[in-house]
């Protein structure tokens, strides 16, 4: 049984435990649904027997050693990654300005942290791709790269793995912001059948509920006894249930297409706007500047005239995030934005 079956099947039980709500008291009216499916690990439903069969199914799909199911973000897969394959006093290679949960993880780790630096592309004012030259590093058990950035700047994972392969270190991808690349050959190369460990956020670009995220574990190390220090124990299954979906969805036909049909039509827009410049190596990612505005300018310009609320921008570009629930009509909305800005 799915844990999506689970959710919807009754529960004809008496049960004296947690959930005190009993998928029936509604505090917050609005809420109703949501709390008819919010149940915990009794023996009348057995979730976790249901969650491990997702989990095992999902590693199926990403063809990994391993896929956890994360409601804590992808800062807990970071965290449990480093917790994993370190051991107190190791040295970890990171990009010094990375997400904070990076240098977070370290630090919980007893880890020391070594750091590197990314050049500035000053064309478009966004960080540089991270090269195997940067993370050459000997002594460090782990190294861990974002990619892609923000901006969807992608690193060559295969070309950082084998360095890190020959320093005998870890590679863990932060790909927080890549979690379609999977489904489709026309975005870049996943890292989960590449790095050692990959940490996803399914709520960022895939379409998942707010902080759902995966681990990928490619390599022989087990993360579970990390993630059971980190994670709670008594877990959301309406969020765990939601990733179960999620993934289901973007592995089928209908979710492949959607991918498909959103990049063409980004593609459009790329192709029929000459006035400003496109960047970036995600075309899910639209990266732009335009001659004679700085980035804030036309960040500035969109949001006022337009009623656009772009996701990150610098002196130089701006950036907007499409992902799995970008609708044709939105994209139409910024097409025409852009050609009369």
């Amino acid at each position: 049984m799915s844990l999506i079956q689970l959710l919807r099947k009754q529960n004809r039980k008496y049960l004296f435990t947690t959930p005190s709500h009993n998928q029936k008291y509604f505090i917050f009216n609005k809420f109703r649904n949501f709390y008819k499916y919010d149940i915990s690990e009794t023996e009348a439903q057995d979730p976790q027997t249901a969650l491990m069969l997702a989990e095992k199914r999902a590693t199926g799909i990403y063809g990994t050693r391993h896929t956890h199911f994360l409601t804590n973000g992808s800062t807990s897969g970071v965290i449990a990654a480093v917790l994993t394959c370190c051991n107190k006093g190791d040295k970890v290679l990171l990009w010094r300005n990375s997400h904070p949960c990076h240098l977070n993880a370290v630090k919980l780790a007893g880890c020391e942290p070594v750091f590197y630096d990314l050049p500035i592309d000053k064309e478009w004012g966004i960080p540089q791709k991270t090269t195997p030259e940067l993370v050459d590093v000997k002594g460090v058990k782990a190294v861990i790269v974002t990619s892609p950035s923000y901006e969807g700047i992608v690193s060559d994972i295969k070309k950082l793995k084998e360095v890190c392969q020959n320093n005998c270190a870890y590679l863990i991808v932060d790909e927080a912001h890549g979690a379609l690349y999977p489904f489709s050959d026309k975005l870049p190369q996943s890292a989960v059948n590449i790095a050692d460990f990959t940490i996803q956020s399914l709520h960022k670009t895939a379409g998942g509920l707010n902080p759902t995220a995966l681990l990928h574990v490619n390599c022989d190390c087990d993360a579970s006894n990390a993630l059971s220090m980190i994670n709670t124990t008594s877990p959301s299954y309406p969020l765990l249930a939601s990733i179960e979906a999620n993934i289901n969805f973007l592995n089928s036909r209908r979710g492949r297409k959607k991918i498909e049909t959103l990049v063409s039509q980004i593609e459009e827009i790329k192709n029929s706007t000459d006035n400003v410049e496109f960047g970036g190596d995600d075309v899910t990612k639209i990266l732009i500047k335009k001659s004679g505005m700085t980035g804030f300018e036309l960040s500035e310009k969109l949001f006022d005239e337009f009623d656009i609320e772009d996701e990150k921008t610098n002196e130089v570009s701006t950036m907007l995030l499409c992902g799995i629930g970008t609708t044709e009509a939105k994209l139409k909305k910024l097409s025409h934005a852009l050609k009369k800005i």
